[in-house]
């Protein structure tokens, strides 16, 4: 399957570079599967296509202050650094730019020296790797001198209301390098307006890394490979969801990210059960979904997995005529945008 298959045209100024004043104010566009029909609505208005019984599946990560900006301890040359994950205690895969002129020993500095990354070279999954000198612990010294990791296409520096911005409402597990970007639409209120309508909610959690925004290189989608990512699945969500599709109730993943965790962890007859581990499990069409009954997501870039992903469950040719129709109407697009729900 061709990779430019999953490419759109997208005006640069519908790339929202700013959150909304109020998160749940954001447009929703509704895809319905049986009919292929869509609506717009605004997303505080999304019970009214849910029905109690529903089970909305989070994603209860939390994105790490990542982004560290230092200096090469002899020359000073100035060095970006993004924190993608631990593979051992104090080895971290990263990203780092500028590349040219480093090799293995180099030290970079952050933080006035407060942190400091000796440069080893590069991962076998294609990244690099460094190994961190630090005293206390890593989080208090990542929220002193750390930096949101916004994404490239916000064509701005992050600013203090991105801490709380590019953040899900019930973000709780350290660790992504990304925010899963569905979810920042929910506020508190919003959540509990859902549950007395008798909507529930279970939390999962998936570390979002390279795998899921990594861009796609190759032409052929099959030939691409996902870099892995951690999940944890506990006894609570695996149980509302056994006792969820019981009753015959839906199962709405909140994010790609949640979508990709319950079909890694579901059986054949779509039964979960709590794990966790490592999945680096690629969905694109002809993929079949054995546990997820609908999603919630933003608008993709062109070509990512992401839009694979969705398109796999809704369809391409539906997908591509509702973003057609998304450019038209000038939603707002990618982290910052406005978000679709797809039945």
């Amino acid at each position: 399957m061709r990779v430019d298959l999953f490419d759109y045209d997208l005006p640069k100024e519908l790339i929202a570079q700013y959150p909304l004043p109020q998160r749940d104010r954001s447009r929703l566009m509704v895809l319905n599967r049986s009919d292929e029909s869509i609506r717009h609505t605004l997303f505080y208005r999304i019970g009214e296509h849910l029905r109690p019984g529903d089970l909305l599946v989070i994603n209860d990560t939390k994105v790490i202050p990542a982004r560290l900006f230092g200096r090469k301890a002899r020359t000073g040359g100035r060095v970006e650094m993004l924190l993608l994950r631990e593979v051992k205690p104090r080895i971290w895969e990263v990203l780092i730019k500028p590349v040219k002129k480093l090799y293995p020993g180099v030290i970079i500095e952050f933080g006035g020296g407060e942190l400091e990354a000796k440069f080893l070279g590069r991962s076998p999954s294609g990244v690099f790797t460094v190994s961190l000198r630090y005293e206390g612990e890593l989080r208090e010294i990542l929220d002193r001198i750390g930096k949101p990791p916004l994404p490239p296409y916000i064509k701005r520096e992050p600013d203090d209301r991105d801490r709380e911005r590019y953040q899900c409402i019930y973000a709780e597990k350290n660790g992504s390098v990304a925010a899963p970007t569905a979810g920042l639409h929910f506020t508190e209120e919003l959540l509990e307006e859902l549950q007395r309508m008798g909507i529930e909610i279970a939390r999962i959690t998936l570390h979002v890394g390279l795998g899921t925004f990594q861009p796609v290189k190759v032409k052929v989608v099959e030939r691409h490979k996902m870099h892995s990512e951690f999940f944890h699945v506990p006894k609570e969500a695996a149980q509302a969801i056994g006792e969820t599709r019981s009753r015959g109730g839906r199962i709405i993943a909140v994010g790609t990210t949640s979508v990709r965790t319950l079909e890694t962890v579901a059986d054949e007859r779509g039964n979960v059960a709590p794990a966790s581990g490592y999945t680096d499990l690629f969905i694109y069409p002809g993929y079949r979904f054995k546990v997820v009954d609908g999603m919630v997501t933003n608008f993709h870039l062109p070509r990512s997995t992401l839009l694979m992903l969705v398109c796999a469950f809704a369809g391409r040719e539906f997908v591509m005529k509702a973003y057609k129709e998304a450019v038209e109407r000038r939603y707002r697009f990618y982290s910052y945008g406005d978000a679709m729900l797809i039945l």
